[in-house]
């Protein structure tokens, strides 16, 4: 399965510095979560539970494979971030948007 990435900023970004971040972005996202054929599934598995418990889920209401899920999204999405812009960048500056 295959995703797609697209850089969303307030900032104007050259073409080529966004195509840079988001190479950086997907790069790891892919290897965090182990294929990048994993993405997908992934992601959509996350944004149901997600859309079932919220943002912020209390974990002790997650099944074993639940939690599993949710915690390799925002560990993987989290990686993927600091590989994208660094380890000290503000939060709100930029978002990805992921289709899947």
């Amino acid at each position: 399965m295959s995703y797609t990435l697209t850089l969303r900023t307030f900032e104007e970004t050259s073409d080529t510095a966004r195509r840079e971040v988001e190479k950086r972005f997907r790069s790891a996202l892919d290897s965090a979560l182990g294929s990048a054929s994993l993405v997908a599934p992934t992601y959509r598995a996350y944004l149901q539970i997600v859309g079932v418990y919220g943002e912020s889920p209390d974990l002790e209401a997650l099944s074993s494979s639940e939690r599993e899920v949710f915690d390799q999204w925002q560990a993987a999405e989290a990686a993927a971030m600091t590989a994208a812009f660094g380890p000290h960048r503000y939060m709100d500056e930029a978002r990805f948007e992921i289709g899947v």
